[in-house]
């Protein structure tokens, strides 16, 4: 590809349809109307952009005449698609991350329940109580996205903080990851860390407070 020079256009003759360009170098190159690509006419001190080539006869003459300006904004604009188009790659790239920590996140959560269990400080009752909360945390979770597409009836977002308190905190979290849903408001996101915080010292109340007893007997 012919490397691209910088000049202005000097001795313009419009009745004759050329004329030449100083480079940068001082040097003066012919050029042709029918070489200059831009909607207007050329005009005598115009910043433009070209290559070098030959004519016929295997002279020296200006090709691919272009605006400077034109160019530029050209690869400002292709520029600025490049670093989207980077940007975007990074959001997916850390929005893949987070998933992968956020379901780490639930799955260490259940591990450390069925170990309780085995170690005989928990009931399988509480594990069974949190899987099926968050299996209807996340369902509740879809349906709510679904009507937001549809304009259906809403599940109030009271509701899905009650049920992310009650245990299923965790289905919430792949909801919010997965579907996207109720993930970037920031005062939901806050109560639904405070749901996180009470469920656990729920949990760890039932654990030491005598609680665990209760449940278990039921």
């Amino acid at each position: 590809m012919a490397k691209r020079q910088q000049g202005h256009i000097t001795n313009w003759q419009d009745d004759k349809g050329f004329g030449f360009i100083e480079t940068e170098n001082g040097e003066s190159i012919f050029f042709h109307i029918s070489e200059f690509k831009a909607a207007h006419r050329p005009a005598n001190g115009d910043e433009v952009v070209f290559t070098i080539g030959q004519d016929n006869q295997g002279r020296l003459q200006a090709k691919q005449v272009q605006e400077l300006g034109f160019v530029q904004q050209q690869m400002a604009e292709k520029n600025l698609q490049i670093r989207q188009r980077n940007a975007k790659k990074n959001q997916q790239a850390d929005f893949a991350a987070a998933q992968k920590k956020r379901v780490f996140l639930g799955i260490g959560f259940y591990a450390v329940l069925i170990l309780l269990v085995v170690m005989g400080d928990l009931s399988w009752l509480v594990v069974v109580w949190y899987a099926a909360l968050a299996i209807i945390t996340y369902l509740s979770y879809a349906k709510d996205k679904a009507a937001a597409q549809s304009g259906g009836w809403r599940t109030p977002e009271m509701t899905l903080h009650i049920m992310s308190a009650l245990g299923g905190w965790v289905g919430a979290l792949v909801a919010q990851t997965y579907l996207r849903h109720k993930s970037q408001k920031p005062d939901f996101r806050m109560a639904y860390y405070l749901t996180v915080i009470i469920n656990l010292a729920g949990l760890l109340f039932i654990m030491t407070g005598g609680g665990l007893e209760s449940l278990a007997g039921l």
